[in-house]
């Protein structure tokens, strides 16, 4: 009988491993150094801003040179937090022999496996590579501690002896050669010794899956591949020992050990592979592998100096069970099978499976996020981040470009294909160009054509109350004058004030030019009509909502010979909702892109870079690649995609005769112009007649209030010269007169102050024998009033508003702007009726002349040409 396949020489060797000593070290202090050189490089200020930082490194060193703690999972953190603060400071403090260096600071180790060597240097190098070397032993302390004797203890212990494998590793790569630099070193941390034990690490994590396959009952030929490898993997880490620099360097028993275990691991794997051989019934490689293990075994036990008696007794027992099984496939061979045995030496090797590998200890010892020492930035960091940030730039603003291209291209290539809208225009959802949707938006918001009726009967509202004031205004010196006639013609010449036409002329020219300026503005406003109503069918289509419908429709053909034209329509569609994805994609990748440049801070890892900032440049400028290569498979793909819109649209132009309704189409899209140039030109023409009238009623109500003074200061003086003339036809005494005259024309003419009043003696005087009398005295004088500042008459004498004269008309019911409700007031002493309607006022419809130096301002409404709207050569268009 077979062996059992769960029977093994595995069970004894159960907690025969190795474990790995720390190295020793000597106490240093690293605080004051440290701080020194932050208040002589830096400020005082700042290193007393890390104050904590250096009491934390303090604190670091002064654990790690004491007694390893009695929990290594403790210790372990220990040594990963020292290590990363180490990381910290080679970046930022310079230790080294220089004198404008740390050069105060040296630090001593001792050699793990020989005590009495020790090595000493001036660089933080070795110091980083002593304390990897200490890690990876406290892991491998770990790994021997657990409870192997369950599967969960197996698993356990295999991860702590791959997190040691990773650590010296880490220390191979990246700190051993450093630390080899100089004569003073030691072996314990070279380049050769980190590699073998990251070997036997790696070969003590694989026994602990082959233990478990094993506990697990996997087939003989699964447990012969794991336990291949674990004798590979100490067959290397034994090569290692039996060359230079190890050889002599390590204790016998630790060779004797490895070697034991190799050929251990060896003979286990010739074994489960045979019962694998025995189940196919291969008999002859399988005497020939149990041969093999066998003959390993005995040449092993050849040297045992130093070996553990468990592991020898395990040997003895799978020795047993080799023999055993040699035994019975011998028997069987010769009696049944009758096969030639092949030698040994002619064998492939034997199939290995690693189930381990080292642990990357690049996360667990990263020390970018930490925060020590983080306010420091020597400027070899910031020129290497300057730079490192330019790349990314670049690559961004590279990618940037061909997405943009991208999107441009499909947006022209679509233009000259018309598409979507002529896909749109067959569904009935037609759309006019943006600029022109936004024109058209802006006249229907104004209110459209439509809505011109209305501002042509403000124009002609505001017309007739121009016109209203105006006959109101000459009505008002047309019943003075004829009232000044009559009361001529009854008293004759005694009646010598002076005549209303000498004194009213100004005011009579004025209303004529207006009287002008009325008609030649109305005959504007028939042509501004007839304008509208020429073309209010050019401009109906813009009060057509929405505007699209005013849009040819794109029909289907009326006859199909293969109805073909849907399944056309479809692909077509199917192809653009392609393409607008790809669109979405794009602008969804240039979000990542600059997501991932915000994110991207290189500033620590920078910090904490003890080797080449190239290596960490390609490194990190690798991550954008994925992002780059999807754009240029988006890019491909839109390429592809258009070639295929570009032939579904060639037939689907054709079915559908695209020629006629682009042609019809464009020819809409010229009326709605044109109409729209139109709808403008008459739209500015009104409103400069609106502004016309508006500013013509207040100059007519201005001069109606002139009017108005002027017939109520007559009034007056007609009374007391009526009075006057009685007395003297009656014969009174007029001695006691306050001054005396006649009225032979001394009256002052409109603009012309009023003579000062004069004290005559008391005596009689003969109106027959009178010389010629004095000017007679104004019956109205208003009081003086202060000039206020821009305004070319004073302030109205009262405060308070006066009733209307009896000659002002009514405000025009109905009337869009009515005449302002003037005060009526007195004419100040010099006041002149050929003013401006308001100071300073220069109209632009009226083309007044520049006045004279030393005059008053130039009537507005004394210009001699016959007035017209400004801009007539939009306003007379017909």
């Amino acid at each position: 009988m077979a062996a059992s396949p769960s029977s093994s020489s595995v069970a004894a060797t159960t907690n025969i491993m190795l474990a790995i000593y720390e190295k020793k070290t000597s106490s240093i202090d690293l605080y004051r150094p440290l701080r020194n050189y932050i208040s002589l490089t830096y400020s005082e200020r700042e290193a007393f801003n890390l104050e904590d930082d250096l009491e934390t490194v303090k604190q670091l060193r002064s654990d790690v040179e004491r007694v390893p703690d009695p929990t290594p999972s403790t210790r372990r953190d220990l040594l990963q937090n020292y290590f990363k603060a180490l990381c910290l400071i080679e970046t930022r403090f310079p230790i080294s022999p220089d004198k404008d260096h740390i050069n105060t600071v040296m630090f001593l180790w001792f050699d793990a496996f020989k005590q009495k060597q020790k090595a000493s240097q001036q660089n933080i190098h070795l110091e980083k590579a002593a304390v990897l070397f200490n890690l990876g032993a406290v892991y491998s302390q770990i790994g021997l501690s657990c409870d192997r004797t369950t599967v969960e203890g197996r698993r356990l212990a295999s991860h702590s002896f791959i997190a040691a494998a990773g650590a010296f590793a880490y220390l191979r790569d990246n700190a051993a050669t450093k630390a080899s630099v100089g004569s003073s070193t030691t072996v314990d941390i070279s380049v050769e010794c980190a590699g073998m034990l990251e070997r036997l690490m790696l070969a003590q994590a694989q026994e602990c899956v082959f233990e478990n396959t094993i506990a697990k009952g996997s087939t003989p030929g699964v447990c012969a591949k794991i336990s291949r490898q674990v004798g590979l993997y100490y067959e290397e880490a034994l090569g290692a020992l039996t060359v230079a620099p190890l050889k002599d360097h390590f204790d016998k028993a630790w060779v004797t050990h490895v070697q034991l275990k190799a050929a251990l691991f060896y003979a286990e794997a010739c074994y489960r592979y045979s019962l694998e051989l025995h189940e196919k019934e291969e008999i002859a490689e399988e005497i020939a592998r149990l041969k093999s293990g066998i003959s390993a075994l005995t040449e092993a036990k050849k040297s045992p100096k130093g070996a553990a008696a468990q592991l020898l007794d395990a040997i003895s027992k799978l020795e047993a069970n080799l023999n055993r099984n040699l035994d019975r496939a011998v028997k069987e061979n010769d009696r049944v099978y009758l096969m030639r045995v092949p030698s040994p030496s002619s064998l492939p090797p034997l199939p290995a499976f690693s189930m381990v590998k080292p642990m990357a200890m690049n996360e667990v010892l990263d020390a970018s996020k930490e925060k020590m020492f983080a306010s420091l930035v020597p400027d070899s960091s910031a020129k290497a981040l300057s730079r490192y940030t330019e790349m990314v730039d670049d690559v961004i603003r590279t990618q940037a470009e061909k997405l943009q291209q991208g999107s441009e291209l499909t947006r022209v290539r679509l233009k000259e294909m018309d598409l979507p809208d002529s896909i749109l225009a067959l569904e009935g959802n037609m759309t006019l160009p943006a600029d022109l949707k936004e024109e058209v938006e802006a006249v229907q918001i104004s209110g459209g054509p439509a809505a011109l009726e209305a501002e042509l009967q403000q124009l002609r509202d505001l017309r007739r109350v121009n016109q209203e004031l105006l006959v109101q205004t000459e009505e008002l010196l047309q019943k003075e004058a004829t009232e000044d006639a009559q009361f001529r013609s009854q008293f004759g010449t005694r009646w010598t004030r002076p005549q209303s036409s000498t004194l009213t002329k100004n005011l009579q020219d004025r209303l004529n030019r207006f009287a002008g300026n009325l008609k030649q503005a109305a005959e504007s406003d028939a042509r501004i009509e007839r304008s509208v109503r020429d073309h209010s069918a050019l401009m109906s289509i813009l009060d057509r909502r929405p505007i699209e419908s005013a849009l040819p429709t794109l029909a289907r053909p009326i006859m199909s010979l293969d109805a073909t034209e849907d399944a056309i329509v479809g692909a077509l569609k199917q192809s653009l909702r392609q393409l607008e994805t790809l669109g979405a994609q794009r602008a969804g990748l240039e979000d990542m892109l600059k997501e991932m440049k915000r994110k991207d801070d290189i500033l620590p890892k920078l910090m904490t870079s003890a080797g080449s900032y190239e290596d960490l440049f390609r490194k990190e400028i690798s991550k954008y690649d994925h992002i780059c290569e999807e754009i240029a498979q988006n890019i491909e793909a839109q390429e592809q995609l258009l070639m295929q819109i570009q032939a579904q649209n060639e037939e689907f132009s054709a079915i559908f005769n695209l020629e006629d309704y682009r042609a019809s189409r464009e020819k809409c899209y010229k009326q709605i112009q044109a109409a729209i140039a139109k709808y403008r030109e008459i739209k500015e023409n009104i409103n400069e007649g609106l502004k016309f009238y508006v500013t013509l009623q207040d100059a007519i109500t201005n001069i109606k209030q002139q009017c108005s003074d002027f017939v109520m200061t007559r009034n007056i003086q007609c009374r007391e010269m009526i009075e006057d003339v009685q007395r003297q036809m009656a014969g009174l005494n007029f001695q006691d007169r306050k001054t005396s005259g006649s009225y032979d024309g001394s009256y002052p003419t409109v603009g012309q102050p009023h003579q000062t009043p004069r004290t005559s003696a008391p005596q009689q005087r003969d109106p027959q024998n009178s010389p010629q009398p004095h000017p007679q005295t104004p019956y109205y004088r208003p009081p003086e009033q202060p000039m206020v500042p821009g305004y070319g008459h004073p302030p109205p004498p009262y405060g308070n508003p006066q009733p209307l004269h009896p000659y002002q008309p009514a405000p025009v019911p109905g009337a869009p702007y009515p005449p302002p409700q003037a005060q009526q007031q007195p004419l100040p002493p010099s006041h002149e009726y050929g003013q401006p309607a308001y100071p300073g006022w220069r109209g632009p419809y009226y083309n007044a002349h520049g006045q004279q130096p030393g005059s008053f301002p130039r009537p507005p409404y004394a210009a001699p040409a016959p007035y017209t709207y400004p801009n007539q050569s939009s306003y007379y268009k017909q």
